[in-house]
């Protein structure tokens, strides 16, 4: 049976391979583990990871459009994934856990409501559809990482309740002084509204109640997006270890890509096999009930993730990182620098201090979500020609 033609039904019933038996540690998002003494943690560290899957019968993307994103939303999917994790991180921590029949917090729900599949949560399918359109991507396209990644980061403008400074490396360069200057732009004032004129109930995702909080904090939280092609049609093996050790750092988000035309969203690794959730699995749409809750369970991976070799991952990819802190990115400049003590490893991209001179501009989106922008705000989610800063792949 195809994957992307798998429903959810057939999935949990579906045969998956467990952990190997080994003594090489497990690296899940920074966190490291032993197989032969903490595999129930392991399975409880992925299966709190949201997972994202293919949905059928949800609302039509613009109205007409499309009700399934089957065959055509898997990196659409693996970005909600990359991004939910960092909401997990900035709302919830790192070290929340997922539990089957536990009552979870209103935290979680505002998070996972943020890309429920309907047209007003700020990450749904819907939007992440329509806003690729001024990235010069129809609805119904396949994406690839760098397009998921330039939208997700104009999306994140208006998820005001996250408040999070989105950056985007140009050029497989990572240039410090540009994200400090992102991170410590002056924030929203504390009267500010938290959303836009006339929210309803759940508007974007969020119930009403959902405060913007630390608005005047001295930095904003920081979702790091990579870009990256590591080889022309294969990956370059010099880059293996490099990639590895990113899966070690506590700031990582994983990575998305996978094979062509298939992707994945990889949350770390064993051995020389990655570890990774895969969206190519059809479910119903999920409908908000009354008061929005709803049944999360098919929200989370419950069953053993699957695995595939280092080698065969498509060269391009996208690396994410979240540094809530100053001093969590201080840390992750530091872990980035002594990637290049890695005796035979190439490092992925570069970590510079200031902007090179070949660079047009800095990848800063800086919109000051005061209430004087609101209708400023407004007009530019609405565009379809918004300009994009592309990277070549």
């Amino acid at each position: 049976m195809d994957a992307a033609t798998l429903t959810y039904d057939t999935l949990r019933f579906a045969e998956f391979e467990d952990f190997p038996e080994t003594t090489e540690p497990v690296w899940i998002l920074g966190r490291k583990y032993t197989i032969f003494t903490e595999k129930e943690e392991i399975l409880s560290d992925v299966t709190s990871r949201l997972w994202f899957t293919y949905r059928k019968n949800f609302p039509a993307i613009g109205g007409t459009g499309p009700t399934s994103d089957t065959g055509w939303g898997c990196m659409l999917r693996c970005g909600q994934m990359i991004f939910a994790q960092a909401l997990v991180c900035r709302h919830l921590g790192r070290d929340w856990r997922w539990k089957q029949g536990r009552r979870q917090t209103d935290g979680y729900f505002s998070v996972l409501n943020a890309f429920i599949d309907k047209k007003d949560s700020y990450y749904s399918i819907h939007q992440i559809a329509q806003m690729g359109v001024g990235e010069g991507k129809s609805i119904g396209q396949w994406y690839g990482p760098n397009t998921v990644a330039q939208v997700l980061k104009k999306l994140a403008v208006f998820d005001t309740w996250s408040s999070l400074a989105v950056h985007i490396a140009m050029d497989n360069t990572v240039v410090m002084e540009e994200i400090r200057r992102l991170c410590k732009a002056t924030s929203p004032r504390p009267d500010a509204a938290a959303f836009p004129p006339d929210s309803e109930l759940l508007s974007n995702g969020y119930p009403p109640g959902a405060e913007v909080t630390h608005r005047l904090s001295q930095w904003k939280p920081l979702v790091l997006l990579i870009p990256l092609r590591l080889g022309l049609t294969d990956i370059n093996e010099a880059y293996t270890e490099t990639l590895k050790h990113c899966f070690m750092m506590p700031q990582s988000l994983g990575v998305i890509g996978g094979k062509p035309n298939s992707a994945h969203y990889f949350i770390g690794y064993v051995g020389e096999e990655l570890i990774y959730l895969d969206p190519h699995t059809t479910q119903p749409a999920v409908e908000l009930a009354e008061g929005g809750t709803f049944p999360d369970e098919t929200f989370h991976c419950q069953h053993p993730p699957c695995r595939m070799n280092i080698g065969e991952l498509d060269p391009s990819i996208a690396v994410g990182f979240f540094c809530k802190t100053e001093e969590d990115f201080n840390d992750w400049c530091q872990q980035v620098k002594k990637l290049s003590r890695i005796p035979g490893a190439l490092p992925m991209f570069e970590l510079v201090e200031r902007q090179p001179a070949h660079f047009s501009c800095p990848d800063v989106l800086n919109l000051s979500l005061d209430s004087s922008d609101v209708e400023r705000l407004e007009r530019f989610f609405d565009s379809e020609d918004e300009d994009f800063e592309i990277l070549s792949l």
